[in-house]
């Protein structure tokens, strides 16, 4: 059956009654805020649409988007705050308010929306990474451990039975300590876009690029203060950070302290062409995270030839091969290894190499085919 292509899988739901889809997700892809989860659902839900599914994508209200749309042929309903949007989604899916589905995919991000408690039809969930350290920089303390509990201990008892979808064998790692059970969790990794590709030249002087929302799990003051110390070593080092976020303001702060704004250069958000320049132009793509469910910037850098320097931690080393495609390294060390690949030629050139090879294995079709799998095998099973 693996050797079944999407359409064949998508004609087969058609077949057994389900052309409906519902997909259930913080924030879609028109969000200021969208990030590589909002990508990872247009991409898999736009084939999914091609192949001749009918889906709804229900999320929450987007500055200066209306309420609903229509975008690569799925539908978009965007209604309730970021935290409203659980049970007014939920409310809505329970009176069918939104029409008839005849199958859910729930992304849940940090916030479950507990389909399995009051869907009535096949479903699956995806989920990108456990949050786990991240609560303590998303809410405040009591908020925080609540946020933990009901990641760890509410909600894992009411999706075991259920199928669930991860990108990365990291991700898988965890939900299996968390008790989910074994033959019920799949990874399925992301994809690279075509258009991530080698071309143009790179920058006279060594450069980092570091792509991602600025928000506190993403540790860019972490990044920050390595890019100084590396810069010990390697006196012409430039950082350019992409992207916008709430940390804005105390980053830029930040540099300014450091007496770093000739050096750092904050891109803001950047269209998907400015994007391929800024990864085929830097010397290495790096990344301070706390916590990711696969690292995606680290894989369109790769798509562009650029190995990463990254921190060491779960959802990274399922986007870098450690030592192969990119170096990992815990937070203390990694202006050191910032140096220490920009200083060598041909370690950098041979990680660039790898991670080009790699990424052109990366699919978002694949991951497409995976995902609507989980799904057939919900509706069959």
């Amino acid at each position: 059956m693996s050797g079944r292509d999407l359409q064949w899988y998508a004609d087969d739901l058609i077949d057994r009654g389900v052309r409906r889809v519902h997909v259930l997700a913080w924030r879609d892809l028109d969000d200021p805020d969208a990030g590589g989860s909002e990508v990872h659902a247009d991409e898999f839900m736009r084939r999914w649409a091609a192949a001749g599914l009918e889906l709804t994508h229900r999320t929450s209200a987007a500055i200066g988007e209306p309420a609903t749309a229509r975008r690569n042929g799925y539908d978009v309903i965007r209604r309730g705050s970021r935290y409203t949007v659980f049970p007014r989604a939920v409310a809505g899916e329970i009176g069918r308010t939104m029409g008839r589905y005849d199958a859910v995919v729930e992304i849940w991000n940090g916030v479950p929306w507990f389909s399995p408690v009051w869907r009535r039809t096949p479903g699956i969930t995806f989920l990108h990474h456990v949050h786990g350290p991240m609560w303590d920089q998303i809410l405040p303390g009591p908020l925080a451990s609540f946020g933990r509990a009901l990641e760890a201990r509410l909600a894992p008892p009411l999706y075991r039975r259920g199928l669930t979808a991860t990108p990365s064998d990291a991700t898988r790692d965890e939900l299996l300590e968390l008790g989910f059970h074994a033959d019920r969790v799949t990874a399925i990794p992301n994809g690279t876009d075509p258009m991530f590709s080698p071309g143009g030249n790179k920058t006279a002087n060594p450069s980092i690029v570091a792509v991602g929302r600025l928000a506190p799990v993403k540790r860019f003051e972490l990044l920050i203060d390595s890019a100084i110390a590396a810069r010990q070593r390697v006196p012409e080092l430039t950082l350019t950070i992409v992207g916008e976020g709430p940390e804005r303001d105390a980053l830029h702060d930040l540099v300014a302290r450091r007496d770093a704004d000739a050096w750092i250069r904050f891109a803001g958000r950047v269209d998907h062409a400015d994007l391929v320049d800024l990864y085929r132009s830097a010397w290495i793509v790096a990344s301070g995270s706390l916590a990711e469910g696969w690292g995606l910037s680290l894989t369109e850098g790769a798509g562009c030839g650029t190995p990463a320097v990254a921190t060491d931690i779960r959802g990274h080393r399922s986007s870098v091969v450690d030592g192969v495609t990119g170096i990992l390294a815990p937070p203390d060390q990694l202006g050191t290894e910032l140096a220490h690949v920009l200083l060598d030629d041909a370690l950098r050139l041979r990680l660039g190499q790898a991670a080009l090879e790699r990424a052109r294995t990366l699919t978002w079709d694949a991951s497409a085919l995976g995902i609507i799998q989980v799904l057939h095998r919900a509706v069959t099973g």
